[in-house]
């Protein structure tokens, strides 16, 4: 802990740097640059304002502690003991809260996400298993106050989805859904099934941070563009415009096609969205063993062929397998009460990191 104290002594003095820059009129007269100051300064805030109560706390236990052993007065002995024993649980609790706020972050966490979900193994009810997950994400960004909205869409005819892309925007985004990586089971009586037997099915869910242009750089000579008239619904306009957009990655030979929006610019738009976190995701897949010690945790490794979850009806239960955590609100959950799992997520990825944190310090 003591190592920790001293770098946050100079994250103290940073954050007053910061702060008087704040007030600086040549500072003040260029946005970007205030912009830049300000933002790093606000990441700093909660954990400058918890050291600083930390260290308010610290010091009124040496004051009781002087107390104790230097005054002869009975009665101000006791009220200085009583007010030490509060004192050094608050102390306790504020140094796990900043080591937890010490932790690394992911620089992703506060962007928004484009999510792809599959139906896998399992035909139609897979199919219908990931229409019913998009609508658990749909209900959970709500209660989030996000905003969500399907950019791309492959529909059975059974009204599932064979795929569904969305981009969820809103604050903190990525940092509750990166969990959700990976392959979805369901154990369900299917709507076809006349012997009543539980079948078993999957889908798979992606999650990839919203890149822009300032994030990742695609040379525009590695994009292919090709527009053709759209298909399917809307009438008159859909089918006398070529506004739909098609845009291929040459080199690792991605493939985005848009035809959702109205105009081929908005299009472009989305499609372009889409290319660059899928770009972004393909590239750090390469890169696979440098990519898991950045971001491998307690919960795996986000891998979306990795079982992650099983959902099962009969029984109304919920198993994330990574944590080993099972609730019997399968209901509640499907209506977009995520909360506790991913609450659950990020505690254990929380406590994996700071064991880290122990191991290492340990060994120094």
């Amino acid at each position: 802990m003591d190592k920790i104290l001293a770098q946050l002594d100079g994250l103290i003095d940073r954050y007053d740097e910061l702060t008087e820059m704040m007030a600086d009129p040549e500072v003040i007269g260029n946005t970007k640059r205030y912009l830049e100051v300000s933002k790093e300064a606000a990441s700093m805030a909660e954990i400058v304002n918890k050291y600083k109560h930390y260290r308010e706390v610290s010091q009124g236990i040496k004051d009781n502690d002087q107390i104790i052993r230097q005054s002869d007065d009975k009665e101000l002995t006791d009220l200085a003991k009583e007010d030490m024993a509060d004192l050094t649980a608050e102390r306790d609790q504020l140094e796990e809260d900043i080591k937890v706020l010490m932790l690394p972050t992911d620089p992703n966490d506060d962007k928004n996400i484009i999510m792809e979900i599959r139906g896998a193994a399992g035909g139609d009810e897979a199919s219908l298993f990931a229409s019913d997950l998009l609508d658990m994400y749909h209900h959970y960004a709500e209660r989030q106050n996000w905003q969500f909205e399907i950019v791309d869409e492959n529909r059975t005819e059974v009204g599932g989805f064979k795929e569904v892309a969305v981009m969820i925007t809103g604050d903190n985004v990525y940092s509750k859904l990166k969990y959700e990586n990976g392959a979805h089971r369901v154990q369900r009586i299917p709507s076809t099934e006349s012997q009543g037997r539980v079948h078993t099915s999957t889908a798979t869910v992606a999650v990839m941070p919203e890149y822009d242009s300032v994030d990742i750089d695609i040379d525009p000579k590695d994009i292919r563009v090709d527009v053709y008239r759209s298909s399917g619904a809307g009438g008159q306009h859909i089918n006398k415009t070529s506004s739909a957009v098609r845009m291929t990655h040459l080199p690792s030979g991605i493939v985005v096609a848009m035809q959702d929006q109205r105009s081929q610019q908005q299009n472009r738009e989305k499609a372009m969205q889409i290319l660059r976190s899928r770009v972004y995701d393909y590239y750090e897949g390469q890169n696979q063993s440098e990519y898991d010690a950045n971001r491998k945790s307690a919960v795996g490794t986000g891998d979306r062929s990795e079982r992650i979850r099983t959902y099962n009806y009969p029984q109304n239960r919920v198993t994330d397998h990574r944590i080993g955590l099972t609730l019997n609100k399968l209901d509640r959950i499907m209506n977009g009460d995520l909360g506790e799992v991913i609450d659950a997520l990020i505690v254990s990825d929380q406590t994996k990191k700071l064991e880290q944190i122990s191991d290492d310090a340990n060994q120094l």
